[in-house]
């Protein structure tokens, strides 16, 4: 095994057990934070001529920091007021539950299979203005799932209750899943880590997401630091559309 291959092993075992970190909650005044931020305002001047009410975060591979992005994303947006619902559709490899400590007895999976309402998978986080729906228990058959007639009603009453939804979502290039959840939602974003991406990868999900006719807002460059890249403001770089924010593990 590559050492790049066991570093993303190592990343994804990390993040399973223990959840991602939320610099965001845990630090907000750093310099990590204040770059999500910048992030959050270049997402809402692209979409300037259309309100913004679900964004899927994504990335081609496995271990590539997507649910530490959307996570980190979904506190920037409730700290300035949004009132946020982060849902984990990511039901092969779930970590919202872990990062923000919250039961996943009752997730998307219980309502998908009709067993549950909406109020019972709705769940409050130590942030104020966001909510998160956890996946629930693994299903046998997730894309089904996401692609039935169930989540299409979940997405309606979700944009009736919160003024943003964010998804995060399996990679695009191992399973359908984020193929179906894009078509659905109004922007979805590739979170591509430098140095690990592979760029045949990163092409082969935008033109997996283009076939479906998602609306690709941009990418989101992590994991740039000065010595990968001419870096400024304090040695960390923004790169790809929207920038990068310093290095963490993540998944």
């Amino acid at each position: 095994m590559s050492w790049l291959k066991r570093r993303k092993q190592r990343l994804d075992d990390t993040s399973l057990k223990y959840g991602v970190g939320l610099v965001t909650y845990t630090d907000p005044t750093g310099q990590i934070a204040e770059q999500f931020k910048t992030v959050r305002t270049n997402i809402q001047f692209s979409s300037v001529d259309k309100d913004l009410h679900s964004v899927l975060f994504t990335s081609s591979e496995p271990s590539e920091g997507k649910s530490t992005v959307s996570n980190n994303m979904a506190v920037t947006w409730a700290d300035q007021g949004t009132k946020v619902v982060l849902v984990d559709a990511d039901m092969r490899r779930p970590t919202v539950h872990k990062s923000f400590n919250v039961s996943n007895r009752a997730g998307l999976t219980n309502y998908l299979s009709g067993t549950l309402e909406l109020t019972d998978v709705v769940q409050k986080t130590i942030v104020d203005n966001l909510s998160v729906v956890t996946s629930g228990p693994v299903p046998p058959n997730p894309a089904e799932l996401l692609d039935s007639e169930r989540f299409k009603v979940f997405m309606r009453q979700l944009v009736a209750e919160y003024d943003l939804i964010v998804l995060d979502s399996p990679p695009v290039n191992t399973v359908t899943d984020s193929q179906l959840l894009a078509a659905q939602v109004d922007g979805t974003i590739l979170v591509v880590p430098q140095g690990i991406a592979d760029k045949n990868g990163v092409r082969r999900a935008k033109m997996l997401l283009e076939t479906v006719h998602a609306n690709i807002l941009g990418a989101i460059m992590n994991r740039v630091t000065a010595t990968k890249s001419d870096g400024y403001y304090g040695g960390n770089y923004y790169g790809g559309y929207y920038g990068g924010y310093y290095g963490t593990d993540d998944k």
